[in-house]
């Protein structure tokens, strides 16, 4: 007799992975600013909206990665006041093209790079947009309030566990 797992027989399995992701997206996010206060570390740093739309990039439908791209920053902003608005776009800008990247790498390249190629591509956008947003006036915030290094370490940790999870298994 034929034993069915529980992870087989779920017909609902991928639509019940993105609603776990988004509650979890949703409630780090709005945990984040009070846990960072309260711990006296920068959790911003790790970059929390772009680790979830990361994890529905591998984890569930492709849509779920483009929605947390654009509700992720404006659910921060309506409870926690930050990112300025200005800011909230772009980040919402580089979370997409991050998005958008990764997929249109994906096919292409391998799962470390593709991951690695979304997020530089989508940093030096975001980069050149925030560039012309300071640069305008409209905006008097630093260049780089992460530091360039801590950045390189979380994107090439975003890229190996893209590796990790989505690399062909050996037969």
């Amino acid at each position: 007799m034929k034993s069915q797992t529980f992870y087989i027989s779920f017909p609902y399995r991928n639509a019940l992975v993105s609603l776990v992701l988004d509650i979890a997206a949703i409630t780090f996010v709005f945990f984040v600013p009070a846990l960072s206060h309260l711990t006296g570390l920068p959790l911003y740093l790790v970059e929390p909206m772009r680790i979830m739309v990361i994890l529905a990039l591998l984890h569930s439908h492709k849509y779920n990665a483009w929605a947390l791209a654009l509700i992720l920053p404006a659910f921060s902003f309506f409870v926690s006041g930050h990112p300025y608005p200005i800011k909230m776009v772009l980040i919402t800008v580089e979370l997409i093209l991050n998005v958008a990247f990764f997929q249109m790498f994906r096919r292409k390249l391998a799962p470390f790079v593709s991951m690695f190629t979304a997020i530089i591509g989508s940093k030096v956008i975001y980069y050149l947009l925030k560039y012309v947003v300071v640069s305008a006036g409209l905006l008097q915030i630093e260049m780089f309030a992460t530091p360039v290094y801590i950045q390189l370490i979380t994107t090439l940790i975003f890229s190996g566990y893209a590796f990790i999870i989505l690399k062909p298994a050996k037969r």
